[in-house]
């Protein structure tokens, strides 16, 4: 009993030596950490701009792919503006290996699904891809992380290696507004369509911009019969 209570003591002093020579640090504001933050302080979660959706039928994100592609339910948690936190937050862990912003919103997001209780129609969720040779090089998905964390909440399959980019395409960020809308080659397939017959597929990215590449995802989705497309991201633009 003393050696278990003495182990805990011990732990816990190093745990604060650690805390002391390498302190945790707001990804946005870059000050220290309290003990009960994780990955942003509180200040800095609040400022984040949250789009506030109630509506998950028809809102921005639904309505982007009005005549395009059939979404069931869309959402997004924060508004990705051209300067701000939100887009720091992503464009982190995007490019910067920060794979922690990923679990961060997908905590987050978890959390408010089991409460709304607005995707527990869905069967699987499933990740949008990176092209082979792009994720070699970035070494990560960035929306891994993300749908694992809620994949955890809502107790649903999260199906990787499945959904397969097979064109790759200049970086987004690197294209205006209406290249992106234009650029429709982006082509995907699917290792073993019959998974997905008959499911409600969550289909999830870090941003949604014009939806283009969601829709291309969702268009090859929907060639199995029965199945049906929710979408939900981080971020909107």
């Amino acid at each position: 009993m003393y050696l278990s209570i003495d182990f805990s003591i011990a732990m816990k002093i190093l745990k604060d030596l650690l805390y002391i020579f390498y302190p945790k640090l707001c990804a946005i504001c870059k000050l220290q950490l309290i003990d009960n933050e994780i990955t942003i302080c509180t200040v800095c979660r609040h400022d984040l701009p949250l789009t506030n959706f109630v509506d998950f039928k028809n809102n921005k994100i639904t309505q982007t792919f009005y005549g395009r592609t059939l979404i069931e339910k869309g959402y997004a948690l924060v508004l990705y503006r051209k300067e701000g936190s939100a887009k720091k937050l992503i464009q982190d862990l995007k490019y910067k290996n920060n794979q922690e912003v990923g679990t961060f919103f997908g905590n987050w997001l978890g959390a408010m699904l089991i409460e709304n209780r607005e995707f527990d129609e869905v069967d699987c969720i499933v990740p949008v891809p990176l092209h082979p040779k792009k994720q070699k090089i970035r070494g990560y998905n960035q929306v891994t992380k993300f749908g694992e964390r809620f994949s955890f909440f809502l107790n649903k399959a999260f199906i990787e290696n499945q959904l397969i980019r097979t064109s790759s395409t200049k970086t987004q960020t690197l294209k205006a507004r209406f290249e992106r809308f234009k650029n429709l080659d982006t082509k995907f397939q699917i290792k073993e369509g019959d998974k997905f017959k008959g499911k409600h597929i969550l289909l999830i990215d870090d941003v949604i911009n014009t939806g283009a590449t969601l829709e291309a995802c969702a268009n090859e989705l929907q060639k199995y019969k029965g199945t049906k497309i929710s979408i939900l991201t981080m971020g909107y633009t």
